[in-house]
Parts: C-alpha cells; structure tokens; sequence
C-alpha cells in the first residue's frame, strides 16, 4: 500500500505536547497527499490525550467513591441529627450504631462488588439496579442490628428514611457517572492506544481483530527489519524501525508497546525488550493465541478499561490518586500562603531588570510528554536560554542579582505551583529537564541508557535527588547517570510517606547546601 500515512516518517510525527487540535491539523497533512481518507489508516483517535491525561480518566473511579463516601456520610449524619433529640455530640453510640453499620454495610460492599468499574458494554439501568440491591443490602444491616438494640418505632421509621435517601443519592450520582463514563468512551478518550513492534501475520491478526472490537487503537507499526516490511499492515502504516520509535514524537500518546513477534525468537525478543526498556512506556509479548477464545482475551486485556476498579489492595492507579489528592490539596494550600511572598518576588524582579517576571521553558513531563514549566525569571531577559544549551556556572554573567538570590533559595521555582494544580507536575518527583539539555556539548538522555525511566512519574517541584545532593546543573555524564539513579531509584520506591518527608527536609536542605549552583 502506497498511502500517505505508510510514508510518515520520525520527522514527521505529531508534535509531542500538542494539543488535540495540533494533533488533527497532522492528521490531515498526513492525508494530504491523498483525498481518500482511509488511507490514513483503519485507526484515527477522535481524540488525542497523552498519557497523563488518559491516566487522569483512570483514576476517575477513585474520585466517584470519594463523592459516593462523602454524599452517603452527609446523608447519614443529616437523619442521624433529625431524628435525635438534640444535637450528635450528646446522643447515645446505640442509636446512631444502627446508621453507622448500614453506612459502613453499603459503602463496603459498593468497593467490594466493583460498582467502579463502569465495564464496557454495561447497561445503566443494570447498574443501578445492582446499587439498589447494595443499599437494600445495607439497610437489611441497619435494620438487624436496630433488632438487636430494640429500637423504637420512630427509629425504625428513621432508618427506613435514610435507606431511601441513600438510594437515590447513591443512583442519582451513579446515573451521572455512568453518563460520563459513556460520553468518555464514544468520544474515546477511554480507547487505549498502542503500537506493534513487528509487522508480522501476529500483526495482522491482531489489527483485524481490533477493528472489529473497535476497543483499541493501533497507531502504528515500527519494524527491526524495515527492510523485509510493506508500507502498511492491514491499513496500518509502518513508520519505521525500533529505533525511531524510541525518539518517536507519538509516544507521550501511547499507551503500550506490544511486540507482536514470535516469542520463540527469543533472541530477537530479548534483543527488542533490552533496547525498548528505555522507553517509559509498557511493553508487552503478544503470544500467538490459540483459536478465537484465547485471541478474544488477549484483546481484552489490552483493551482493558482504564476506569480503575477501587476493590483490593493498594495498587498503581491509588498511589496515583493518593498523590494526585495530596498534589491538589497541599499545592492549593501552598499557592495560598505563598501568594503575598511571590508578589513581592515578582515586584523585585521588574525593579531588578527589564523584562517579564516569568519565564517558561518546555520540559519533558510524564511520559515524555512536552509541558511547559513556569519559574521566576532569575537572567537577563536577552540571555534567556529556553533549551538548556548552557548550563548555569558559578558567578554567571547571565544572572540578576535577585535571580542569584532566588536561584540559591528555590524561590524560583515557586510558579510551578500553577503546573502542578494544572497535573503537569507533582510536588515531588524527578525534576524535569530542559527538552534537549546538553551535558557539555552531548545531550543528556543520550548518556544514560535508563534516563526514559525517569519519565516514569510526574516531573517534582523537588525529590529525592534533590533533598541527596542531586541538584541544579549537570556538568559530568557521572553527573547524570547518579541523577538519574536517584530519580529511578523514587520511581520505583515512590509512597505518600517518602514524599511528606522529602517535602519535610527539602527547605533546610535546600538553604543548608551553599555549594550547589542553582
């Protein structure tokens, strides 16, 4: 096939950063060569996230249980209090034990019997139904242990009151979270996205499959022997070897990599694997499956919901929301009290020297996905350097006399707050670099072979490089690589207790280290 898509080349590729209307603009030059639109290719997203975005919606679950825990708690303590006598504080535990067992009974089991996942293919009024079997489940709760403590009748009727708010609460807010989940998934936003290494017959099977589910998207091919490869795989375009796929600009909007050569060449895998682990994405084997059964599952499990399910123990996607949560509160919280200091930061600096207060530089973010990182303008506006290209030396011409003072507290960095409210960054994480920073006159990712990894999770505002003497410029490629083992070593060990205290020691880190160039 001599279509346009099949002949795009690194070069190229979307724009990593861009944003969903960038995205179709190079949808369309693609097609330009072509009026026949199918020959962009079988699989065209209607719309293009990246991967922080689309493990934004993943952890979508996690905040309709927080909304589901918060309306039920307030439902329950509203009837608690009407039907006492005087205020909460002052009734006994036997009468409200009855509203805390039936609570507890029903938002345990909504956990419990996955009424999260939002399954693809669910109908709503199922759904709901099987909520209101829950809430009548824990009302049977509430209403045996209101037997055992001989309640009155007007506290029977009371509980019956709450079991009927609690169902339409509880459907009411499922209704809406079913209808978002729906529009989520017929805009698909909620499509995961994927490309195969190995434009194989394992390849074919695997994308005619897939259009016909029309669950997953296959964006691309890349192929170790282009040589040996067509243009496309049943209308998928090849766009080149292994190698560009590890500098390729889809990647921040890719999902996983599955390799969908025959896993008995286990050399070739192992030779694939080694070099794709730099990647900061998933990589998967696609064993042959054994008749429609097997093939059936293995889609499924690609096409997997990214709807996270709350139930079990603590895993990825709750560490996530765990520390998206303490992000959004403690960030807001900071951006609050700090607002009076960075005023009079910014006010410093325009009376320092001409030019904007700010400065924004793009950095690589999660995933390596293009953000633009916000700081206080510490240089001379004409000697700016947005790409890194120089590294900041002791006693750097470039540098105002309140940027010296504000590089060697930090308090430069303060309006990446606005990023990571924004879910660009976390306040702690691997610092993210200037895209193209060079260590002497060689790029830095290039001196390590893992320094992919550390796009693993969301670029810091501080971490645990930092807080262990890891910070400010790279001048050594042995500079970089214990950067970047610190960085990974976070990625791997990262929890909600590791980053209060890293946050903890950060500033008398920070202002007790004289020696680091910032």
């Amino acid at each position: 096939m001599t279509d346009a898509a099949s002949r795009l080349t690194v070069a190229d590729a979307p724009p990593a950063g861009a944003d969903a209307a960038r995205l179709r603009a190079w949808v369309a030059s693609a097609a330009a060569a072509d009026d026949d639109a199918s020959r962009r290719g079988p699989f065209r997203p209607e719309v293009w996230l990246n991967a922080r975005q689309r493990h934004a919606s993943r952890l979508a679950a996690h905040y309709f249980r927080a909304f589901d825990v918060l309306a039920v708690v307030a439902v329950t303590l509203l009837v608690a209090w009407a039907s006492s006598s005087g205020p909460l504080a002052h009734v006994e535990i036997w009468q409200v034990a009855p509203f805390a067992a039936g609570t507890t009974a029903t938002l345990g089991l909504m956990r419990s019997t996955g009424r999260y996942r939002f399954a693809r293919g669910q109908r709503t009024a199922v759904h709901l139904a099987s909520v209101a079997a829950i809430v009548a489940s824990g009302a049977a709760v509430a209403m045996a242990v209101a037997a055992v403590l001989n309640a009155s009748q007007a506290q029977w009727t009371a509980y019956l009151v709450w079991a009927g708010l609690v169902l339409i609460t509880l459907n009411a807010l499922h209704t809406g979270w079913s209808d978002l989940v729906g529009r989520w998934r017929a805009s698909g936003a909620l499509t995961p996205n994927i490309v195969l290494v190995g434009a194989t017959r394992r390849a074919e099977a695997l994308i005619r499959e897939a259009l016909q589910r029309r669950d997953l998207n296959v964006l691309g091919i890349f192929d170790d022997r282009l040589a040996r490869a067509p243009k496309a795989v049943a209308g998928v375009p090849v766009l080149g070897t292994a190698e560009d796929l590890l500098a390729h600009r889809m990647t921040p909007y890719v999902d996983r990599v599955v390799l969908a050569i025959d896993p008995r060449a286990e050399a070739r895998v192992r030779d694939l694997t080694a070099r794709l682990r730099v990647l900061p994405n998933e990589v998967t084997l696609l064993v042959e499956p054994d008749g429609p059964a097997e093939t059936a599952s293995a889609l499924d499990r690609l096409a997997a919901a990214p709807l996270a399910d709350v139930q079990g123990p603590v895993d990825a996607d709750r560490r996530a929301f765990n520390k998206r949560l303490q992000d959004l509160v403690l960030g807001l919280i900071a951006l609050v009290l700090l607002a009076p200091l960075m005023g009079l930061i910014a006010v410093a600096i325009r009376l320092d020297s001409p030019g904007p207060v700010l400065f924004r530089q793009r950095r690589h973010g999660f995933n390596q996905e293009e953000i633009v990182v916000w700081k206080f303008r510490s240089m001379r506006h004409e000697a700016a350097d947005a790409t890194a290209s120089r590294q900041v030396t002791h006693d750097d011409e470039r540098v105002t006399r309140i940027g010296r003072f504000i590089r060697a507290t930090s308090l430069d960095e303060l309006p990446q707050l606005i990023n990571v409210i924004r879910g660009e960054m976390s306040l702690v994480g691997p610092r993210p670099h200037a895209i193209g920073m060079k260590t002497g006159h060689i790029e830095s990712a290039r001196l390590v072979a893992e320094y992919a990894h550390r796009h693993r999770i969301k670029p810091g505002m501080t971490g645990w490089a930092a807080v262990n003497g890891s910070r400010g410029p790279l001048h050594t490629a042995q500079d970089v690589r214990r950067r970047v083992q610190l960085d990974i070593d976070y990625v791997e060990r990262q929890s909600l207790w590791m980053d209060l205290w890293i946050m903890a020691v950060t500033v008398p880190v920070l202002l007790g280290d004289r020696a680091a160039v910032r």
